[in-house]
């Protein structure tokens, strides 16, 4: 896996340099209505830094995410994420700043009502959502199970209550093999889970059941995802597949997403993001299975995304390190990103920005293994970005979002919202470019 990603990096870094250079000698990269041709926006899923303000009403004072793991780590190799400006963020705790900050940093807090992926992202694109999502730390009602049963045609189910993931697959996965029984479980977060051993239910068969699942959670019961969680047995453990799919809510059809398409631009989905938006506002997308597979496929990317967005999201920090509460994992996680930044920093072209932020926390060295109510951190690079800028602290995720509006050009262009600003959000573009 490690050659294969190797490869895949050699090659897009050569292939896309040459596109990247060849458009710029030919002039085929102006400026168009915005400061910025290209965005590629990456979430770091879960990486926050420090608890928010509200966190004692999500049961979250003292977490600390990015903070904690450097405590255990201190000499954690981040080099590209701290030339940006990344220790230099206020609040940031463990990093140490530089001198000269080659980006624009900052940090955001949410206002929305949660600390999950869903609503994370919806606010980084101008969603605000107001009033929490639901939860079932009891599991969810008999009539959802027997409405669920009776549509998918399976046998039954198991459990339905609030587990770990990985706990609850090992502790049933043999009674899952013998009954065919779905194992339905939740978090603390808006989700319905559906866990089924690949040999039983394949991948496509468990995505019917999803499916069915999300149009019977409706009303009061519209959770913001219903997820495929498959597995396999490998020796003695069952252990989940990168099969994963999400199967949002649909979200709120003004934002960032859909008005860039409907501009007529790209917003090319790495990773989960398709799903977390129920595939409004995606002109292509691609899944990914991990961490650098998502930076292969961002790389690749900029070889055939000419104008908009490609917004990628990196789960691993969030399922594999932060719900596992593994800090060391989370940590590697951390350097090897870090390493795939620099060499993504050389690749984009003159009149792309990189813009880098986190959807909440999930402290690894936390209670329990659920999210946590952090603030998240901006880092904003690229030629046309004005080094050294310190943005403060943001109010809402959204001042991301339309602050790419406006780079983007969407403050001069598109149909129903020609000139209009995001439901929420502040823009700072005068801030940080270059004059």
């Amino acid at each position: 896996m490690e050659k294969k990603h190797e490869n895949m990096r050699i090659l897009s870094i050569l292939a896309n340099r040459c596109i990247i250079l060849g458009k710029e000698k030919t002039g085929n990269m102006g400026k168009g209505d915005g400061n910025m041709r290209r965005v590629i926006w990456i979430v770091l899923d879960s990486v926050g830094m420090g608890e928010a303000p509200d966190a004692a009403d999500f049961d979250d004072v003292g977490c600390n995410t990015i903070g904690h793991i450097m405590e255990a780590y201190p000499d954690l190799k981040i080099p590209n994420m701290r030339r940006i400006g990344y220790g230099n963020i206020d609040g940031m705790q463990g990093v140490k700043p530089v001198e000269k900050p080659e980006g624009a940093f900052g940090r955001l807090k949410e206002m929305s009502a949660g600390k999950d992926t869903t609503i994370g992202h919806w606010e980084m694109v101008g969603i605000y959502t107001p009033k929490r999502l639901p939860v079932y730390p009891d599991g969810f009602p008999q009539e959802i199970i027997d409405e669920y049963v009776r549509r998918t045609g399976v046998p039954g189910i198991l459990y339905n209550g609030v587990a770990s993931g990985t706990a609850i697959i090992n502790e049933l996965g043999e009674e899952h093999r013998r009954t065919r029984k779905p194992i339905i479980y939740t978090s603390a977060d808006s989700v319905f889970q559906i866990a089924c051993d690949e040999s039983i239910y394949p991948p496509e068969e468990l995505y019917r059941q999803c499916r069915i699942a999300r149009e019977i959670l409706t009303g009061d019961h519209n959770v913001a995802r219903v997820i495929a969680r498959p597995f396999v047995k490998e020796g003695d453990t069952f252990v989940r597949t990168a099969n994963r799919r999400d199967f949002s809510r649909k979200p709120e059809p003004d934002n960032l997403l859909t008005r860039l398409v409907e501009a007529g631009q790209t917003v090319y989905a790495v990773g989960k993001i398709e799903d977390i938006f129920d595939g409004e506002g995606i002109t292509e997308a691609i899944h990914t299975k991990d961490n650098m597979d998502g930076m292969d496929r961002t790389a690749a990317a900029l070889g055939f995304v000419d104008r908009g967005l490609i917004f990628t999201n990196l789960v691993e920090f969030d399922s594999a390190w932060g719900h596992r509460r593994d800090v060391k994992g989370y940590a590697e996680g951390l350097e090897a990103f870090d390493r795939r930044l620099g060499e993504l920093m050389a690749l984009i072209g003159s009149e792309d920005m990189i813009l880098i932020t986190a959807d909440h926390g999930c402290d690894p060295s936390f209670k329990g293994t659920d999210h946590t109510r952090e603030y998240v951190p901006l880092l904003l690079y690229g030629a046309g970005i004005k080094p050294g800028v310190n943005l403060g602290t943001s109010e809402t995720f959204a001042d991301a979002g339309e602050t790419v509006r406006v780079l983007l050009g969407l403050n001069e262009c598109g149909k129903a919202y020609p000139a209009s600003p995001l439901p929420v959000g502040r823009d700072r573009s005068a801030d940080i470019i270059r004059e």
